[in-house]
C-alpha cells in the first residue's frame, strides 16, 4: 500500500464533495443524510487558524460540568432480548438509541452488501477501540488477538490508526509497520507522502517514511505548556500529564472528584497565557491543542486524498472509534455519504456514527468478519 498524491501540501479545507446516495448503493430509507456541500474545488490552502476563545474560570464556562459528564459510568448489559439494553432505568432510551445506531455485527450482511465491488478503507481509534479503557494510559495494551485481526484487515484494505496519543507511542503499542498512523488527533501522520509539510524520517527497521505535520510550528509551545502543566498539577494526587507531541493531555481519571475543579482551574490558568492553544476534553482527560482547523476528520480526508480514494465513486470508508474526538471523522463520512462511522459504546451517546459496537471485543469480531467476508468474496 502506498500513499499517492498529485498535489503539494494536500491540506483539505474545502467542503466535502457533493455525492449522491448511489455512491454507496444505500437505499435512502437506510441513509437519511443531507446532501450539503459545495463541489470539491481541488485547491489546497494554508490551514486557517481558528479565532482564540476567551478562557474564564471552570465554573462560569461550564467546564466542570463537562468534566463530570465526559466519562459516564458504564452500565451492565443483559442479553434477555435480541437487542441488548441497559439493566437500569435507561432501558427504553438505550433501546431507542440502538434503533438509531444499530449493531454493526447485527447489520454486518447489510454493510457488506453495500461494500461489494467497492474499495474499502479502514480507520481505527486506539484507546477504547482496539484496547480497553484503563486507569493508567500506559497499561492500555491491545491483545495479540486484536493485533492479528488488525494485521489481517491491512492485508486487504488500506488501514490507519488515528489516535489522540503521540504517534510514536501508538506506533509502539500497535507494532504493525503496514499501517498508517496519525497521532495527536491527526496532526502527526506517518506514511510515504510527499508534500511541502513533510519531513523525511525512518522507522525502527530503517525504512524511510514521510511525516505530515500541519501543526509543527506549535511544537515548542506545546512542550513549554506540558512542562508547566506537570509543575502546576504535581500536587494533585492521581493527576497525570502526557506530552503527545502536538497536544498535551491532563488525565483526571484517578483524581478524587472533589479536586476536579482544582485541576480544571489550573489548566485554564495556564492556557490564559497561550491564546493560540485551545482546550478540549475526552474521557476524563483535558487536552490542550493548537488553534488550527485540523482534527481526525481532516486526517481522514487527507489520507483518502493521498491514497487517491477521495474523489472516487467506488470507495467505502469505515471509521471505528469511541471518543468524542472521533465525531469529527464520523461527520466527514456522514456529510458526503462516504462511508460508515461506528461508535464503540455500551451506553447511549449523542453521535454522528451510523452503527455501534459495545466494546473492543466486538470491534475485533467485526474486523475478523470483514476479513472472512473479503476472503470469501475473492474466492468466488
Amino acid at each position: 500500500m502506498e500513499l499517492k498524491t498529485n498535489h503539494a501540501a494536500p491540506v483539505l479545507t474545502d467542503p466535502a464533495p457533493t455525492i449522491s446516495k448511489s455512491r454507496l448503493g444505500i437505499h435512502s430509507s437506510l441513509l437519511p443524510y443531507s446532501q450539503q456541500g459545495a463541489p470539491f474545488s481541488g485547491k489546497y490552502i494554508t490551514i486557517p487558524r481558528k479565532k482564540p476563545g476567551k478562557l474564564d474560570d471552570v465554573w462560569s464556562n461550564g467546564w466542570l460540568d463537562a468534566m463530570k459528564s465526559s466519562s459516564p459510568p458504564r452500565k451492565k448489559l443483559n442479553k434477555d432480548f435480541s437487542v441488548e439494553v441497559a439493566s437500569d432505568d435507561t432501558d427504553n432510551s438505550y433501546l431507542s438509541w440502538m434503533l438509531k445506531h444499530p449493531s454493526a455485527l447485527n447489520f454486518f450482511e447489510r454493510i457488506t452488501n453495500f461494500a461489494r465491488n467497492k474499495k474499502i478503507a479502514v480507520f481505527l481509534d486506539y484507546d477504547g477501540t482496539l484496547s480497553p479503557i484503563v486507569d493508567d494510559p500506559d497499561r492500555a495494551l491491545m491483545s495479540d488477538a486484536m493485533r492479528d485481526a488488525v494485521r489481517n484487515v491491512a492485508k486487504y484494505f488500506p488501514t490507519a490508526i488515528i489516535s489522540g496519543r503521540n504517534r510514536d507511542k501508538v506506533y509502539e503499542l500497535v507494532g504493525l509497520t503496514e499501517l498508517y498512523y496519525a497521532g495527536s488527533h491527526g496532526m502527526d501522520i506517518m506514511g510515504p507522502v510527499t508534500n511541502t509539510n513533510s519531513v523525511n524520517s525512518t522507522d525502527k527497521q530503517g525504512k524511510e517514511v514521510k511525516l505530515f505535520q500541519p501543526a509543527k510550528e506549535f511544537l515548542p509551545m506545546i512542550d513549554e505548556v506540558f512542562r508547566t502543566l506537570v509543575e502546576n498539577t504535581k500536587g494533585i494526587k492521581g493527576a497525570k500529564v502526557e506530552n503527545h507531541k502536538f497536544c498535551a493531555s491532563v488525565h483526571y481519571r484517578n483524581v478524587d472528584e472533589k479536586n476536579w475543579s482544582t485541576i480544571g482551574q489550573r489548566v485554564h490558568d495556564v492556557l490564559k497565557d497561550y491564546p493560540r492553544l485551545r482546550l478540549t476534553h475526552g474521557r476524563k482527560v483535558l487536552e490542550v491543542r493548537p488553534v488550527i482547523d485540523w482534527n481526525k476528520g481532516k486526517a481522514v480526508e487527507f489520507l483518502l486524498e493521498s491514497l487517491g480514494l477521495n474523489s472516487r465513486d467506488d470507495v467505502l470508508s469505515i471509521y471505528i472509534g469511541d471518543d468524542r474526538t472521533d465525531e469529527d471523522a464520523f461527520k466527514v463520512l456522514k456529510k458526503g455519504n462516504r462511508g460508515y462511522g461506528i461508535l464503540v459504546s455500551p451506553t447511549p451517546k449523542e453521535t454522528s456514527a451510523f452503527y455501534s459496537l459495545r466494546e473492543p471485543a466486538e470491534v475485533m469480531e467485526f474486523l475478523k468478519a470483514l476479513v472472512s467476508w473479503k476472503e470469501q468474496e475473492e474466492a468466488n
